[in-house]
């Protein structure tokens, strides 16, 4: 008889897979309601790794971390599958091979392009509605097609081949860590924590002095003191999560003492850390007052957050002292971050933001905003003329004509907002135009 894998129809694992999927399809679904292409970008890499995880179902960490660079592997390995299935000879009675339903699917395709062209040519109200429904025959349009349907077609025969072979990545999980000298671990612990307890002392007079009285003590503007220490804590934060996994792994948990030591010496870093995250997202607040926000600033933000979270879990695994469930969180709560950024349209909130700015301190850098997506528009229909024009001017020029191919609702509200307002006024000079 045949074992069941974990994970299998029937499974506690089948209900995480789900989930996957269901992210999945949430994560592609992002770009028919947002126009900016950046997030549309990243919200296809973690779709591609989430429709892994539902396909395979991995949930060890090595599982997951082997699960995200499957895609591409088993696009490349699908390809001599896919020939095989092709040449597929099948008895009368044992059903369709792929080969001849590409053959009929052929067949169909050039009785269809046949008969609609003398369609087309004997009514011109049936000629429009075929031309809306087709993709542009331009030679750029057929090569954006082209592109399309090798890198939809290869992801969609990568999943082909993973589903119809799924690997066993329940398997993959590491061996037992030799357990660590009590003092081997603790005293690297204690002195960081020690120096995480000194910068936490010193970023509470940040907190309750502010952001000036920081400025006069260190002689730093603005910009140095948050651009200067921001990617320092970010770095701080990331490595303090590789120590904590580390240390948990290595050490020893069989006595109460042990126990009581790995909780407190953990908890406490992972704690100030907090504290930590906390500094980072205060610099680039004082940043963001300062100069503007940008989709850097809001995704770097975004990502503090999530690490913040991940410390609270971090907390609660150290306290519970297990931490199987960790690995899947940590994936689910990236891609909920994602999805939370899609969902309060991050570049409309960037144009809200300095806009408000420029209302209040005359500032604005027009050149920076009208690159913005069409999920802008609304923002930038508050400024006054002529900076209206000049924010925009280019995301008008540059605005598609979406088919249903291409239908998204950042777009269409965009034509809407766009309809009543000018913008191929002739200034050539946008005053207020400048970087902070």
């Amino acid at each position: 008889m045949a074992a069941v894998r974990p994970g299998a129809t029937g499974a506690p694992g089948r209900a995480a897979q789900v989930a996957w999927a269901v992210a999945t399809i949430a994560l592609v679904a992002v770009g028919t309601v947002r126009a900016a292409g950046w997030l549309f970008a990243l919200c296809l890499v973690a779709a591609a790794v989430t429709g892994t995880l539902a396909v395979t179902g991995g949930r060890s960490p090595l599982g997951m971390l082997v699960a995200a660079t499957l895609p591409p592997a088993a696009t490349v390995r699908a390809l001599p599958w896919a020939v095989r299935g092709l040449g597929d000879t099948r008895p009368a009675g044992a059903g369709i091979g792929v080969g001849r339903i590409l053959k009929s699917l052929a067949i169909s395709a050039g009785l269809l392009l046949l008969f609609g062209l003398l369609f087309s040519s004997a009514d011109a109200i049936f000629a429009d509605l075929v031309t809306g429904l087709l993709p542009d025959i331009s030679m750029a349009g057929v090569v954006g097609w082209l592109l399309r349907l090798g890198l939809i077609g290869g992801g969609l025969l990568g999943a082909a081949y993973l589903v119809s072979r799924p690997p066993d990545l329940e398997g993959l999980r590491p061996g037992p860590a030799r357990p660590a000298h009590r003092l081997e671990w603790t005293l690297p612990l204690v002195l960081l924590d020690a120096l995480f307890a000194a910068f936490v002392l010193v970023q509470l007079t940040v907190f309750f002095g502010g952001a000036d009285h920081v400025l006069r003590t260190g002689g730093l503007t603005y910009a140095q003191y948050a651009r200067g220490g921001f990617w320092q804590l970010l770095a701080v934060t990331a490595l303090t999560l590789l120590v904590i996994a580390v240390a948990a792994r290595r050490a020893p948990t069989t006595t109460r003492v042990d126990r009581l030591l790995v909780r407190a010496l953990l908890g406490t870093l992972a704690a100030l850390s907090l504290v930590v995250v906390a500094s980072a997202l205060y610099r680039m607040q004082v940043y963001a007052d300062a100069y503007g926000a940008t989709r850097l600033r809001l995704f770097v933000t975004t990502v503090e957050l999530w690490l913040g979270l991940l410390f609270v879990l971090v907390g609660v695994a150290v306290v519970r002292l297990r931490a199987a469930w960790l690995p899947r969180l940590v994936v689910g709560t990236a891609v909920l971050a994602l999805l939370g950024l899609a969902l309060v349209n991050p570049d409309r909130l960037i144009a809200d933001r300095n806009v408000d700015r420029y209302l209040e301190t005359g500032r604005l850098d027009v050149s920076y905003l009208s690159g913005l997506s069409a999920d802008a528009v609304p923002a930038l229909t508050r400024l006054p003329e002529p900076m209206r024009v000049c924010a925009l001017g280019q995301i008008a020029a540059e605005l598609p004509r979406d088919g249903l191919w291409e239908a998204n609702l950042g777009r269409e509200r965009a034509r809407r907002d766009l309809a009543g307002i000018p913008t191929t006024s002739a200034v050539t000079d946008c005053p207020g135009t400048r970087r902070w």
